[in-house]
């Protein structure tokens, strides 16, 4: 009977950073554009202070407009507000700015002492300001909204719902800045499917899919809400633990791989894991290239017996 834990403390070899360097996705996480950072930025900030400025906006623009008249258009004027706020906040807030800015426009009309052919048409302009302002707030919102789905879908693994190779690489980088700064440990745990192959081979490739995904259920359900598990490719995952250490691992770990091979016998399919863990202490390196490689050297090695669980750990 294999032991459960398999401590090994030595490091890895430069030929083995070198072999395994290619494991984790070598490219660094995209930097957003500068662009990207400012919206990020201002989607931060709190909605009662956007509901504040955007109100503020209005009522600025309602009084310039009020001062020059009804020659002078004012609908970009009032649209930037309506979109600022429409788009940090969400759809109901908008279309309520968006009655503020037509009641705001109507006003305007009204003291202005124009005179009008009809003295219905200040009220009818009003609608149809108010009209314009909603379908703006309309587009606006269902953009945001497919604009998140892509993004989140650009993030998740099509076939078990994890987070993808690319994304986890992002978390990676961001939790090893935090860890740095903050001086706080992590662990990075990654692991394969043993014998994934012949089933595949033996049972079919729509059983083989329905492992994975039970395999990616069974994590995602004991883990912590804070914890990130994500599917490198093939039959390879990996699992995020911030502010985590070796005995925190270690019980997080056991549980995953006792429910998983609990699964598999059930089912009757011979597929085992082996399982890599690196704990991480400050202070820690920058994610360059040779960081990568001993990350991969780490966690994504398999461990030596099929069901033996291989650890190893960084100081």
């Amino acid at each position: 009977m294999n032991q459960f834990l398999q401590t090994k403390t030595e490091n890895p070899s430069e030929e083995s950073l070198t072999q395994m360097g290619a494991v984790i996705n070598k490219q660094e996480p995209p930097t957003d554009s500068f662009f990207g950072l400012i919206v990020e930025y201002l989607s931060k900030l709190p909605k009662p202070l956007w509901i504040s400025v955007g109100s503020v906006m209005v009522l600025l623009v309602g009084i310039v407009n009020r001062l020059a008249g009804p020659e002078l258009s004012s609908t970009v004027f009032y649209l930037i507000p309506i979109a600022l706020v429409t788009w940090f906040t969400k759809r109901s807030i908008g279309l309520i700015l968006s009655m503020l800015s037509a009641l705001s426009w109507l006003i305007a009309d009204l003291s202005s002492g124009a005179t009008y052919s009809f003295s219905d048409i200040p009220y009818w302009n009003g609608v149809a300001r108010v009209s314009s302002f909603f379908v703006l707030t309309f587009i606006l919102s269902e953009l945001k909204t497919a604009l998140k789905q892509e993004k989140e879908s650009s993030r998740t693994d099509f076939l078990t719902g994890t987070r993808n190779r690319r994304y986890f690489m992002e978390l990676l980088n961001t939790e090893i800045n935090r860890a740095r700064r903050y001086e706080r440990p992590f662990t990075l745990v990654s692991f394969d499917l043993d014998n994934f192959k012949m089933v595949n081979d033996r049972f079919g490739h729509s059983t083989g899919d329905r492992i994975l995904r039970l395999v990616a259920r069974a994590i995602q359900e004991n883990i912590r809400v804070t914890d990130t598990v994500a599917r490198l490719g093939g039959d390879e995952f990996a699992i995020l633990l911030p502010e985590t250490g070796r005995n925190v691992a270690e019980t997080i770990l056991r549980r995953v791989r006792n429910i998983n091979l609990d699964i598999m016998k059930r089912h009757g399919w011979p597929v085992t894991l082996s399982i890599g863990v690196v704990t991480f202490k400050s202070p820690l390196p920058r994610l360059t290239r040779r960081f990568r490689s001993l990350i991969s050297s780490c966690t994504m090695q398999k461990a030596t017996e099929r069901t033996a669980t291989n650890m190893k750990f960084l100081e």
